[in-house]
């Protein structure tokens, strides 16, 4: 459990602390997958323009008199077979890893407004009064706001 969490000891019960730990391993997840999913699209999209710029140097300039002439040159080198499917692999990697973002994205989004929905059950009587502590600590240590449903 994150220490920033347990150290609530007064302002909210064991409950109420898997709760806040759960969303804190939502929000990671979530943050991973966000930043695989940039890094992997931003190497398709520079190995793509390398390839296109290649193809136009090599191929197209030396060839543009005839589109079978650069056809058949394009298809007979291994290395482009190689590239495009690489390109084409990666945006598809790409894509997966979108997926798994906004799949974890949801999930996340969905524990923290289950806990805002919840927070009069968590935090009754003189907890009540102190709930903008965990609030504030989730917001400073975690960027999880849990003053608002909305994102």
């Amino acid at each position: 459990m994150e220490s920033s969490i347990i150290m609530l000891d007064g302002d909210t019960d064991q409950a109420t602390k898997q709760m806040l730990e759960n969303v804190v391993k939502r929000k990671k997840k979530y943050e991973k997958y966000k930043k695989r999913h940039l890094i992997v699209l931003w190497a398709a999209v520079f190995i793509t323009f390398g390839f296109l710029y290649y193809i136009y140097k090599a191929i197209l300039i030396k060839y543009s008199y005839s589109f079978a002439e650069v056809f058949s040159v394009f298809v007979n080198a291994q290395r482009n077979m190689f590239f495009l499917l690489t390109a084409a692999g990666l945006f598809g990697y790409a894509k997966i890893l979108y997926n798994k973002r906004e799949k974890t994205e949801k999930e996340y989004h969905a524990l923290r407004c289950e806990i805002i929905d919840k927070s009069k059950d968590l935090w009754r009587d003189d907890r009540w009064k102190n709930r903008h502590n965990v609030f504030e600590m989730m917001k400073k240590e975690y960027d999880i706001n849990l003053y608002h449903e909305s994102k």
